[in-house]
């Protein structure tokens, strides 16, 4: 039996049935992507007069053209012609018997250990600056490497705060640490090599990034949340 959630056949002879409330989901789907109509109908293979015109296709819209839609609106072909049927992550509810707890400063950065992209907090010119970045655990301090002049690219001695989490929707637990302290550059060209000679050193973003930045924390704290 086919599954209806990721089935884009839910017409006659395998034809999706479109609604103008599908052309309503394209729409807001690709403002919250902050996609061009025309970067949208590239990345769906399709023109932008075809995509245009989604709300007109009740019935013409062949389920190949749905398919790659949703893929390019990083949707399922379901959520694409009737919407979310489960809540967005975070609105699912606690837990059975949800327990808050504090963490020690041993298992914070064993979980700290666990990850690579956490989230970056700093002063900025008129507010607070939050950023995402991949980071490493060297000894008892956060690393991270960007590019000059780039956001991330603070002053040696600057204020910072440094976040990361995961989280078990299934389960409505999960974890997060923070760290709080200053940073320095690192510019021991041999300790710089043995960071870029470790996995996961290479930032999602690629390019050349060769400042490393090291946070000296001041503060850990974590909690976690489990069910058990």
């Amino acid at each position: 039996m086919r599954d209806k959630r990721t089935s884009p056949d839910d017409g006659a002879e395998g034809v999706p049935r479109m609604s103008d409330d599908t052309a309503d989901r394209v729409e807001l789907r690709r403002i919250q992507l902050g996609l061009s109509l025309a970067e949208v109908a590239h990345r769906a293979h399709m023109s932008p007069s075809y995509l245009r015109g989604l709300a007109s296709l009740h019935g013409d819209f062949d389920p190949e053209g749905l398919t790659r839609l949703a893929e390019a609106l990083d949707m399922t072909p379901f959520e694409l012609l009737h919407g979310r049927v489960e809540p967005p992550p975070g609105q699912g509810g606690a837990g059975a018997h949800p327990r808050l707890r504090r963490l020690t400063e041993r298992e914070c950065w064993n979980r700290l250990d666990t990850h690579g992209v956490g989230r970056l907090a700093f002063p900025g010119d008129t507010a607070l600056v939050v950023v995402p970045v991949n980071y490493l655990v060297d000894g008892r301090s956060v690393v991270y490497r960007t590019q000059p002049g780039s956001v991330p690219a603070v002053d040696a001695g600057t204020p910072l705060s440094f976040e990361t989490d995961h989280l078990d929707e299934a389960r409505a637990c999960g974890w997060s640490v923070l760290l709080t302290g200053t940073t320095e550059h690192v510019t021991d060209p041999a300790t710089m090599n043995a960071l870029a000679d470790r996995a996961g050193s290479r930032p999602w973003a690629g390019g050349s990034r060769p400042l490393w930045i090291r946070l000296l924390p001041e503060h850990i704290s974590g909690r976690v949340i489990d069910t058990s």
